[in-house]
């Protein structure tokens, strides 16, 4: 059996055991927020649950964390409606002591790696060893890192434990909401720090790599169901496939490992 095949294979199975799980009539509205870090994979899964089950998802995006307008918990410190959280694990851990995720309901789906991205076409500098990752960031201009997870790591861990957290406050700048990727793209930063999942499906840009594993940040992103879900069962029905072996691959795919 060719890989292929196997991955349809897999995929089947695991929608038949949805089938199963929810049933045709109780088709639901599943209401999802979800950061960055897994929209990949989650956009190309959404639609297959949808088949098997008759359910519809509808999806709000956002950040883990932060205070822009489409940020997560500023969605739902607003009375936005939600099943489902797909965001960092520690933030969804968050807002669980605060009362906004169903106790027990976490489920940790993946692990993402930070990337660095220059533009298509530019130079890739060297980032196999922390010296080169710290010339690299000293030789350029400018310098892009997200709002969440990835940027929080690089902004206050990464360049302190380089030695230049002095020398890049005045040319490296947090990017809230926006993909790091596009400003890459548009040449507003020579280099992107982003989870390589969030960075792989921007045009314009190309991945020079993760950053070696001294320098390193692995994040979790997990899914729970948010309090207050009108249809829990369906979100848990969610969750399952996107955690089962069903999806793999495609997690893969888009630059992330699956949590078994």
């Amino acid at each position: 059996m060719t890989s292929t095949s196997a991955t349809f294979r897999n995929l089947a199975l695991g929608l038949l055991g949805l089938v199963w799980l929810t049933g045709a009539s109780d088709a639901a509205e599943v209401r999802v927020m979800i950061s960055g870090g897994l929209t990949a994979a989650y956009q190309a899964l959404v639609p297959e649950f949808e088949k098997a089950t008759g359910n519809k998802v509808l999806t709000a995006y956002g950040p883990s964390m932060g205070t822009t307008t489409n940020a997560i918990p500023v969605r739902l410190d607003r009375g936005e409606a939600a099943d489902v959280l797909i965001m960092v694990g520690y933030a969804l851990t968050d807002l669980a002591g605060k009362g906004k995720v169903v106790a027990g309901s976490q489920v940790d789906l993946t692990k993402s790696p930070i990337g660095v991205a220059v533009k298509s076409g530019a130079p890739k500098p060297d980032i196999s060893s922390v010296e080169a990752v710290k010339r690299a960031l000293l030789a350029a201009k400018t310098i892009a890192y997200s709002d969440s997870a990835s940027g929080v790591y690089v902004s206050t861990e990464m360049f302190e434990k380089l030695g230049i957290a002095d020398v890049m406050k005045d040319k490296a700048r947090k990017i809230p909401a926006t993909p790091v990727g596009e400003i890459v793209a548009h040449g507003e930063a020579e280099l992107g720090f982003q989870q390589i999942s969030e960075l792989k499906h921007v045009k314009g840009i190309d991945i020079v790599g993760p950053l070696p594993n001294e320098l390193q940040k692995i994040t979790i992103f997990s899914a729970g169901i948010a309090t207050g879900s009108k249809e829990p069962e369906a979100g848990r029905a969610l969750i399952k496939f996107l955690a089962s072996p069903a999806a793999r691959d495609t997690i893969i795919a888009s630059g992330m490992e699956p949590i078994p």
